[in-house]
């Protein structure tokens, strides 16, 4: 039998990634990651095989394609909450544009900050700020997580 899945092991992995730099739709620790490719490398690490293929998509795909693909794939894999109710280990996702889909990715890593990676950067851990609250659309958490 396997331990059950914790926050603390989530955040320790997603820490890990800390420093790797911004590549779009890679998921390779310290090579490259988009924002999904770091959630995706958590998964990898501590639930398993990934349960889906990932499609091809082009860095404007939520404009272009104006349904929520993003939050779709997340209800059929993770575990759906309100915002409200996230917690450190949690996944995040924002909209960058209240009319436009959820398009960025992130994991809680306590109630005032975030891991994730941005075009141009490299996977950070940093603030929960305000921007990025206004933006906030859903929450996740990773299957089976203690």
């Amino acid at each position: 039998m396997t331990a059950p899945l914790t926050r603390a092991a989530i955040l320790k992995e997603a820490r890990s990634w800390i420093g790797t730099p911004y590549l779009h739709r890679a998921s390779l620790k310290g090579q490259g990651a988009d924002c999904l490719g770091l959630v995706r490398g958590v998964w990898r690490e501590l639930v398993g095989p990934e349960p889906e293929a990932m499609p091809p998509y082009a860095p404007d795909w939520a404009e272009a394609g104006r349904r929520e693909t993003l939050a779709e794939a997340a209800r059929r894999c993770l575990v759906a909450m309100p915002v409200e109710a996230a917690q450190p280990g949690d996944v995040l996702l924002f909209r960058f544009r209240a009319h436009l889909p959820a398009k960025h990715a992130a994991i809680l890593s306590d109630g005032a900050r975030m891991i994730h990676a941005y075009d141009g950067a490299r996977v950070c851990e940093g603030h929960l700020a305000p921007w990025w609250r206004r933006r906030l659309a859903f929450a996740f958490a990773f299957p089976g997580v203690a």
